[in-house]
């Protein structure tokens, strides 16, 4: 059976940040701070990265749909409702 359960997270990446970190809000985006520069892929595999663990899900239920060289995101999660709160 497929995976019906699939979150859209909108989120605002700041790349190079002094520490990583997800809280906040930007332009109506959550906002995502990660240590990561932006250059080849390391900040939107950072971003990835938080996303899944602060979700609790593995790595690879987490996809970036929009965005991969801007800093304005657009993240599927995989295995989570729209609705869930976390």
């Amino acid at each position: 059976m497929p995976d019906r359960q699939r979150a859209t997270i909108a989120i605002r990446v700041v790349p190079r940040a002094g520490r990583d970190e997800i809280g906040g809000e930007r332009a109506g985006r959550l906002l995502v701070r990660v240590t990561a520069p932006p250059s080849d892929g390391r900040a939107n595999a950072a971003v990835c990265a938080a996303i899944a663990e602060r979700l609790g899900v593995p790595r690879s239920r987490v996809e970036i749909v929009r965005g991969t060289g801007s800093r304005d995101k657009t993240l599927r999660v995989h295995g989570i409702a729209e609705d869930d709160p976390r």
